[in-house]
Formats: structure tokens, sequence, C-alpha cells
């Protein structure tokens, strides 16, 4: 038997431990911000290393003046992320070195930063310099020289564009010759939230001569990505995050004469920037304005303008030239009612490069006229923002006249008023006899009984019809049973048509359905594989689908399924792209299911 002052310490030694603990946890989750010195003594003609350390991502950094000492490097910033046991571990610190400017006692003080909404000081050092001493002991070490001689730049084309105006940004990494590097790896890529983006493939890394801070330094090229901002005001672009293997010259030799490297990895990151995106102008802006920025040319052009009637030709819509090709609509064609007319099919061809993209984008109407005479095609406007102007411009293309000049005439080309008076209403008259009904409702006086009647032959032969029905659908059930492959993917198509039942329902509405087929995807992936896939890049889950043994054919399926959901927030997806896609995605996730 447990008496009750057992069960009291029991009681109380759990409290405790759960007191314990989740004080551990509020710690774990508390934002810290403090600085590091190499030492807290020093000689006159030593350096010291000051490091500002905080536990989150923060804004503004402000640092303390270093009264006393002169500012030798810095401040360089390295950013270090991991994963263990599903906890995420992140660092992130402004280094300094400094040099002193005189003998005595120095303080040095706070420094702040923004963290999520709110400003954190740390906590001021006081730092003793001596006289100078004979053997420095803070030989610059092979962090301190990698810091000071290796930058990742992100340099922008054009911090202020308007909306929809193509900005390029060109990552570059700076290595001094000081220095060299044997390995890079990317630790994180940026997202480019609220920018339609297009990266520019590299296709060989090669170093060239240039100047960094006045000084001459190798770089290479890492990235490229053009970019077209899809709302105004301060947008963020994101930093690039690179891992990066240093070798520093040590100063010393080997038996053979050598010179001794030191390795080191350091992590540099290009920073966050941020551009200034200027709405485009209300003022004189065309009421047919659809979005379209850059230098276009427009046209509307047919293949032929004289036919038969039953024969086709194309009319094109056509817009060409320098600017958001792929996001914007192109004007509907206006025929007359006269001229059958089909759902035009989109063409691209559309080159992305460091100016942005360049090519053309058309619709291609099939007309069949059914009468003979002569159709006018309006005139068609279509208006785009010059960025470079800054104007607004309207084109306009000449009406075009289709000759029909064989086949039948219209019921609108003869005399209306001729039709109409030939009509003549119909007035009944009781002196005009009424129809004979041939087929009269009658029934028979006479009084059937069910006994021996054919109804009853039938009823009492219907079960024994019932068995050879019966055998043939055991059959049945059991060569469905047995074809395994079969069941598969049946089972594969009905968890196809569950997962994309809401994009279904939004067929006819392209941004609702995009978003649907969207969380579709990512709904499916996170229930067969238990992940959460929707904080996942494209690239980890290509990775992620590699390893689990998926086709590439269906891998490719399924990324460029994700592509178009991006891309249809700000391109024009006709009604037959958007049933493409939801086809496409029935078979990936089908294909896919059998996979897995």
């Amino acid at each position: 038997m447990v008496d009750s002052k057992s069960i009291t310490k029991l009681t109380l030694v759990l409290t405790v431990f759960l007191s314990s603990f989740l004080m551990m946890a509020q710690d774990n989750d508390a934002v810290t911000f403090e600085m590091k010195l190499s030492k807290p003594k020093l000689g006159l003609n030593e350096r010291l290393r000051v490091d500002f350390v905080m536990n989150r991502d923060g804004d503004n950094f402000n640092p303390p003046d270093f009264s006393g000492f002169k500012v030798i490097m810095g401040p360089s910033q390295s950013i270090s992320s991991s994963w263990i046991n599903g906890v995420r571990s992140y660092s992130k610190s402004y280094s300094y070195t400094l040099s002193p400017t005189a003998k005595g006692k120095f303080t040095i003080k706070q420094a702040t930063i923004v963290i999520g909404g709110e400003t954190y000081k740390s906590l001021a050092s006081e730092v003793e310099v001596t006289a100078a001493v004979d053997k420095p002991s803070d030989q610059m070490t092979a962090d301190d020289v990698a810091d000071e001689n290796l930058h990742l730049v992100a340099e922008i084309s054009k911090t202020d564009p308007f909306l929809n105006e193509a900005i390029t940004v060109i990552y570059k990494l700076y290595v001094s010759p000081n220095i060299s590097v044997s390995n890079y790896q990317p630790l994180d890529n940026p997202t480019y939230n609220n920018f339609w983006s297009q990266d520019i493939k590299v296709s060989a890394l090669s170093a060239q001569n240039g100047t960094y801070k006045g000084k001459p330094y190798r770089y290479v090229i890492l990235k490229r990505v053009v970019l077209y901002p899809q709302k105004s005001g301060k947008l963020d672009i994101e930093p690039l995050s690179l891992d990066v293997t240093v070798d520093v010259p040590t100063g010393r030799r080997d038996f053979f004469g050598q010179r001794m490297y030191a390795q080191t990895n350091k992590t540099v990151s290009a920073g966050n920037r941020t551009i200034n995106v200027k709405p485009l102008p209300l003022a004189n802006q065309p009421s047919n304005f659809n979005g379209a920025v850059g230098d276009f040319d427009f046209a509307v052009t047919t293949s032929k303008k004289s036919l038969n009637a039953t024969e086709s030709l194309q009319a094109t819509v056509e817009v060409n030239g320098k600017g958001n090709l792929k996001l914007f609509k192109l004007p509907e064609l206006e025929l007359p009612s006269a001229l059958e007319v089909y759902e035009p099919e989109f063409t691209e061809g559309v080159r992305t490069t460091l100016a942005g993209m360049q090519g053309k984008v058309s619709n291609q109407y099939t007309i069949v006229p059914s009468f003979r005479g002569k159709y006018p095609i309006a005139p068609l406007s279509f208006s785009f923002f010059n960025p470079i102007t800054e104007k607004y411009t309207t084109l306009t293309s000449d009406e075009i006249v289709i000759s029909v000049l064989e086949g039948p005439l219209s019921a609108d080309s003869n005399s209306t008023t001729s039709t109409n008076s030939s009509k003549q209403s119909v007035i009944a008259s009781k002196d005009q006899f009424n129809f004979i009904k041939l087929t009269p409702n009658l029934t028979s006086k006479s009084i059937s009984y069910f006994f021996g009647s054919t109804s009853f032959y039938l009823w009492l032969l219907c079960p024994l019809l019932l068995i050879p029905l019966a055998i043939v659908f055991r059959k049945k059930r059991d060569a469905i049973a047995g074809d395994v492959a079969g069941n598969k993917i049946r089972k594969a198509n009905k968890l196809a048509r569950k997962y994309l039942s809401a994009a279904k329902k939004e067929l006819g509405n392209k941004d609702s359905f995009y978003v649907a087929l969207e969380r579709a995807l990512h709904n499916y992936l996170k229930a067969k594989l238990k992940i959460e896939t929707s904080d996942f890049s494209k690239d980890k889950i290509v990775e992620l689908l590699h390893k689990k043994e998926i086709e590439t054919n269906t891998i490719q399926g399924f990324i460029a399924l994700l592509e178009n959901c991006e891309a249809a927030r700000y391109s024009p997806f006709s009604d037959v792209q958007i049933q493409a896609d939801y086809e496409t995605a029935s078979e990936v996730i089908s294909q896919m299911d059998k996979q897995l």
C-alpha cells in the first residue's frame, strides 16, 4: 500500500520536473543577442576580434562606435543553420577585427538589432590595452583571412523598377588573390516571393578579373535570375547563402619548400536586398490596358481575304517585342456573328535573357463562313506601358474585310419585309373538322386473371434465368480479384479522382483551379510520404521522389504541374490548357501511386 506521503512526494517531484522542462523549452525559444570578444586584454600591437551573435534572423543591425579602436576589417556576416532531431538550430553573426589606437581601458558599448519587431541590445564589455608585446598572439587565423578576402555579392540591375518591369540579379563570388576556393555548396536558395522569376543557366564557372571596394579580385558568376515584380512598394530579395571551402596560406613551408595552406569552411551570404517597385501611373491609362509592360509591336493578320463558304481561314493576333510577354492576356478578336469561329490556339516563341523576355506570343483563330457576302473584322487595339519613356502606347490594327465568293445567301440577305408580310396567324374555326384519333385509349370490359397469364409464366421462369447470370457474375468477380495489376490501376485512378475533386469543380475558374491543383499535389505527397512538402522547394521534391525510385518522366510531369500552378498566378491560361493540366495531373498521380 502506498501511503499519502509517498503520493505527495511523487507529485512534487513530477511538478518540479515538468516546470524545469517547460523552462528549458522556453529558454530554447528565447531570443539571444550577445557580444563575444577574442580576449579581454591585448597589447597595443595586437588585434581584437568582436563577434555579435544572435539565434534569430534580424534587421537594422547597429554596431557601436568602437571608441579607442580602428576597424581593420568588417563587418563580415556569417550564417549557420542545421536540423538536429527535428529541431532547427540557427546562428547569425556580424564580425569585426579591431586594432587599438592607444593604451588604457576602453568600453565597447552596446550594439542593437531588431528581431521580430523588437529591439535587442548586447551587453557592453571592457577591454584593457597594454603596451606592445614582443610576440603578438593575435596573428590572423584562417577564418579571419577568409572573412577579409571572400565576399558574395548580389548585383541588381535596377533598384526602382516599375511594376512588371524586368530586373536582373547576378550573384558573384569575389575571391582575393590571397586565398583560393576549392569547393562550395548552396545552403539557402532565394524563393523570390512577389516576383515572377526565370533562372538564366550558367553553363560553366569562369573566373574573371574585377575589383571589389577598389581592390583587385577574381570573381565567378554563380547564379543569374530575371525578376518581374508583381507587387508595388518595397519588396525584399532573399539572400543566397553558400558554404565555401577556403584554402588560406599560412606563411610556412614544407620540407620541399612548398607553401603550406590551412583549410577552413566559411558561410557567406549575399544579404537581403530591398527594391522599391513603382506602380504604373493611372493618368492616361487606356481602358483596354491589360498589364503589358515593355516595348511591343502589334498586328492582326489573316491567311486569306477571299474564300468560298465552308472553307476556312486563319486569323492571327500577334504581339512581339521585349517585355513581360508571358504575363498579360492578348486582346480577343471580334467577329461578325455570321462567321463561325473556333477556340484560338495560343503559341509563344519567347526566350529569356539578362535583358528580360524577348520574342512573340499569338492567338490563332480558325474561321469558317457559312454564307456568301462581305464580312468586316473590326480594328483591334492593344495598349502597353513603356518603362523607358514612362508613357502608355496604344496600337490599333486595320479593318480586314473577308469576302465569301460562293455559297448560300443568309436569311438576313432576303427582304425581311416581304418575309414577315407573308406570315399570317392561324385562327381556329369552329367549322373545321377536328383530327380523327388513330389510336384511341380504349379499355376492355372483360376481366383478365394473373394465373395462367404470360406474366405468371415469366415470373415462374425468372429464378431459373438468374442462375446462369449469377455464375457469370461470380466468374467476372473472381477474374477482377485475380487481376492484381488491373486492381492497382483502378485504385490509383480512384485516388487521383479523390485528390483532384476540388480542382475539377473549378475547371472554369483559372485562379481557383490552380490553387486547388497545387494543394492537391502537395496533399497527395503529404499523405503518401508523411511529410509537409509545402515547405519544400521543387529541387528537394525531385530529390525526395528520386529516393523513392519514381520514374524520371513521372517526376518531370509532377514538377511541370507545380510550375504551371506558379505561372498561372501571372500568366493567362486558356480553358484548353486548364483541361490538359487536369488530365495530366490525374495521369501523374495514378502513375506515382503505382510506383510508391
